[in-house]
């Protein structure tokens, strides 16, 4: 068509346009990944343990089965183990901690609830948070607020927390080793790396 003009793709603007564009791509696909991790995390072999004190000795429990998700679009976080699933390393103990937790009507400790603190997840650094919820073990459900720590990677979440639980708050008789009675006093910890949905 006469007077139209047609830029070559060698031409020194046309090439500098095309910088510019490539540039803009590559920016938003360093960006993307922080973005596409998605809002929610999920994970099922996290690791939670609790140790037992009695005088002049202590045990652990531990469970690889913990089961948690974090959604960030929703601030919810939901972590529960099968107390089945929890190894003391002597068999006859755990018999005797299933029947004190009564696992056969009661199989699960769940806490459910909200992440009160705001997080960052592009950033890499450890973060404390804190989450206000419901814990729930042996039929009884107890309000709780939990301290914690999360840490974003191109993995995932990894999720800390430790807390002190209390046996009587949830009508959970302390066993006795022989004649001494445990301490009703728990602690609970639990580590897990929740990987994007």
């Amino acid at each position: 068509m006469p007077g139209r003009r047609v830029t070559s793709f060698s031409s020194p603007v046309m090439r500098s346009f095309l910088s510019i564009s490539l540039s803009v791509l590559s920016l938003l696909a360093s960006l993307a990944p922080a973005q596409s991790m998605g809002q929610a995390f999920f994970a099922d072999d996290g690791h939670v343990e609790f140790l037992s004190n009695v005088p002049l000795h202590s045990f652990v429990g531990v469970s690889e089965d913990l089961v948690g998700r974090i959604d960030l679009a929703e601030n919810t976080v939901d972590f529960y183990v099968d107390l089945n699933t929890l190894d003391t390393g002597i068999g006859k103990r755990d018999k005797d901690m299933r029947k004190t937790l009564k696992t056969d009507q009661y199989p699960f400790a769940e806490f459910f609830g909200t992440l009160l603190t705001p997080v960052d997840a592009t950033s890499n650094e450890p973060q404390e948070v804190e989450v206000e919820g419901d814990f729930s073990v042996h039929g009884i459900t107890r309000s709780l607020r939990i301290p914690g720590t999360l840490t974003f990677s191109e993995q995932g979440v990894r999720v800390q927390a430790s807390w002190i639980l209390n046996l009587k708050d949830y009508d959970i008789e302390p066993p006795r080793l022989l004649i001494i009675k445990v301490d009703e006093e728990q602690e609970i910890t639990m580590d897990i790396v929740l990987r994007p949905e």
